[in-house]
């Protein structure tokens, strides 16, 4: 297969093996499962490749030779027969070289995007002193459903016309939670629920998101190379999208400056855009908003302004022992005579709706979205919704 031109598929290794003289020895079912090992050896995970198929796996992590697997419950150690640590950084060099990363002794660590969208840190010794790591987050080929979420306990019932509405009203969300959460996989069923005749436009570090919608275009940061120059950043990449008319503008992670350019396009029209952005709670995104403008220039008092402008919905998830949970669903709204912006609940798990939940219910009507029924039921203290 090394000699042969063209690419490696398990049509040609099926070939390849079929034109040996032992091979009359063989039955169908044997050399199918054989070119399926050799394929996933020559170009594919490998030993670990049956990890990545499964749909239920999100994470692969790689500690030497030890395998742990994330199911959604939390991390398990998996007995998955990687071989020797020379085995592992071999691996790891062969799919970082695929998706055009370099992994040596001069570059130790690698992060890259392999073919079937699975997301790869990979780091060498002696930066890594138990030996390679390896980090995948596998790729869902088909984003779940709002209903599939619901039924999965990620999203409550009554608490799925909400979402609904707020991605109908066209208001402007940031999904936030830990590493791991559920950020990507909430995001991408909300972009599914947009009307088909909106075009979305995706910018993200890393392609993740793969929204079921008719029209989705997407920009993906480049690094540099190794004589480092050719960065692409988000930033530029933000400042591109609003010159391909997008009827929703979504930022796949807000880590950097490009937090300013998402906000000044939120505040010149382009309403309904989205993103997520590392947050422990609701009540932190004011504060790592102000970090993120900062980098980007923008001092404290402006970036609050523009907050408030632009955005008015977040979504907290967060990872539970039973799954990823949607925590809770909140207001952007300035208080103060400063005018600073707080999180404020419209609903929190397990302790029902919050004093923004009034808020939440006069938005939607303003813009002509029926208001969902759990926002026009009384809450304690409350004489209900007018």
């Amino acid at each position: 297969m090394a000699a042969a031109p063209g690419p490696v598929t398990p049509a040609a290794i099926v070939s390849a093996v079929r034109a040996e003289p032992t091979a009359a020895v063989l039955g169908d079912t044997t050399v199918l499962r054989m070119a399926g090992e050799v394929h996933d050896e020559l170009v594919g995970a490998g030993p670990l490749a049956p990890l990545l198929a499964d749909p239920e796996v999100t994470d692969v992590l790689v500690n030497g030779t030890r395998v742990w697997v994330d199911r959604g419950q939390g991390l398990h150690q998996v007995a998955v027969p990687v071989g020797t640590t020379d085995d592992v950084r071999r691996l790891a060099q062969r799919l970082a070289a695929a998706a055009g990363r370099r992994l040596d002794d001069g570059s130790p660590y690698a992060d890259a995007r392999l073919a079937d969208g699975t997301r790869l840190h990979a780091v060498l010794p002696p930066v890594a002193t138990g030996g390679p790591y390896l980090s995948l987050r596998t790729f869902r080929q088909r984003p779940y459903t709002l209903d599939e979420l619901v039924g999965r306990g990620t999203v409550p019932r009554p608490v799925a016309p909400v979402l609904d509405a707020v991605v109908a009203a066209r208001l402007a969300y940031l999904v936030v939670g830990g590493t791991g959460s559920g950020k990507t996989t909430l995001l991408n069923t909300l972009l599914g629920l947009v009307p088909a005749t909106e075009r979305i436009v995706l910018v993200e570090d890393a392609a993740e998101l793969q929204p079921q919608h008719p029209h989705v275009v997407g920009l993906q940061a480049r690094t540099a190379n190794v004589e480092g120059s050719g960065a692409v950043g988000l930033t530029d990449l933000v400042r591109q999208a609003l010159r391909m008319r997008p009827d929703r503008l979504v930022v796949g992670e807000c880590r950097g400056a490009e937090v300013v350019d998402l906000l000044a396009a939120l505040n010149t029209g382009h309403d309904g855009g989205a993103g997520t952005l590392h947050a422990n709670a609701p009540s932190d995104v004011p504060a790592r908003l102000e970090a993120l403008g900062l980098l980007g220039g923008l001092p404290r008092a402006a970036l609050h302004a523009q907050v408030a402008a632009a955005l008015q919905v977040v979504l907290q998830v967060r990872r539970s022992p039973g799954g990823r949970v949607l925590e809770s669903v909140c207001l952007l709204l300035p208080e103060g005579t400063d005018r600073l912006v707080t999180a404020v609940p419209a609903w929190v798990r397990g302790r029902g709706l919050g004093l923004a939940a009034r808020a939440l219910g006069a938005l939607l009507r303003e813009r002509e979205v029926p208001v969902p029924p759990i926002l026009c039921t009384p809450w304690p203290g409350s004489a209900g919704p007018e």
